[in-house]
């Protein structure tokens, strides 16, 4: 059964650093990509970044001065490290998988999502 199960999320000062995990399990890693999406009640769903098997990073053109996005050596944990956090980054953070073809990522159809893990910055 695919899994992508996320950690690292929790409560910060603005200007302090979390690192998101999304553990992706139960899937063949090499035909698809993870991306990373944040979520706050009555706002639309964001895209943050995402990676693919290949390695190839994308971060949001917004977001690029203080998130990265990185991999473990087998593929299975994707990273996100969140540097110099803002209030207006609090939201729950989710990974999901999407495929991956002719070297490009879905981005419109996610196959795999996980449950989400909770960041808040505040003072």
């Amino acid at each position: 059964e695919a899994q992508l199960v996320e950690s690292g999320g929790g409560s910060v000062q603005p200007g302090g650093s979390l690192r998101l995990s999304c553990v992706a399990s139960g899937y063949t890693y090499s035909s698809y990509c993870i991306a990373w999406f944040r979520q706050t009640p009555g706002k639309e769903r964001e895209w943050v970044a995402d990676m693919s098997p290949s390695g190839r990073p994308h971060v949001a053109l917004a977001l690029t001065d203080r998130f990265t996005i990185a991999k473990d050596t087998n593929g299975h944990t994707l990273f996100l490290q969140m540097n110099n956090l803002k209030p207006q980054d609090t939201a729950t953070y989710v990974c999901a998988a999407s495929t991956y073809r002719l070297g490009r990522c879905n981005n419109r159809d996610y196959t795999y999502w996980g449950q989400g893990t909770q960041v808040t910055v505040s003072s």
